[in-house]
């Protein structure tokens, strides 16, 4: 996504971000206590993020994915609760959303099985997804984490193994591997190719 803009500068808590409505339809994360908001996508950026939700989608029962519109609750030195792009629920992570008035994983709730986000330009984007992002989602257990890159053309798939986050870099013609979806086939530049259609 785009620069973030911060939006207050009072530390919330969870519960108080649960609650907060300011009559719009903005989309917040809550970063470290601090309430985000999310600016629009990139036109490259949704095209890639359709492109792997429809391939996806061909693999995975639609009940398991998530686009854009679930919450999922991670550990940072504060409440933080980020909004990935595409996710991909396991059986129990799916079931406990199962009657929810919000679609909200909670720190409670058995983790996602996949999460994927793709990188914005600019630097604060970048350090985002692939520090601030990899370490939350690494300390929620999150099998595997997905960071797509348009602008260096390369997909970073972390992949939990003994309790911490092991990388391996795909690029060009190389077809990316997931213990998660072990049926996918794409290759990181058919990824990238989405951006062109």
């Amino acid at each position: 996504m785009n620069q973030s803009i911060s939006t207050t500068s009072k530390r919330m808590t969870f519960e108080e971000f649960l609650a907060y409505d300011d009559g719009t339809d903005t989309r917040y994360e809550l970063v470290d206590g601090k309430l985000v908001e999310m600016p629009t996508e990139s036109d490259e950026n949704n095209r890639i993020a359709r492109g792997l939700f429809l391939e996806l989608a061909k693999l995975v029962p639609l009940a398991l994915l998530a686009y854009r519109d679930t919450e999922v609750e991670v550990s940072g030195r504060r409440a933080t609760c980020r909004i990935p792009d595409l996710l991909v629920h396991t059986e129990e992570s799916a079931a406990a959303l199962s009657g929810a008035s919000r679609s909200l994983v909670t720190r409670d709730m058995p983790p996602p099985a996949l999460i994927v986000e793709i990188v914005s330009p600019g630097f604060a984007n970048r350090t985002r997804d692939y520090r601030y992002k990899r370490t939350e989602y690494a300390a929620r257990g999150i099998a595997e984490y997905w960071i797509v890159d348009p602008q260096e053309r390369r997909i970073t798939v972390c992949q939990w193994v003994d309790g911490q986050y092991e990388d391996k870099i795909f690029a060009g013609e190389n077809r990316i591997e997931s213990t998660v979806i072990s049926a996918f086939e794409l290759t990181a530049e058919q990824i990238f190719a989405f951006a062109q259609n």
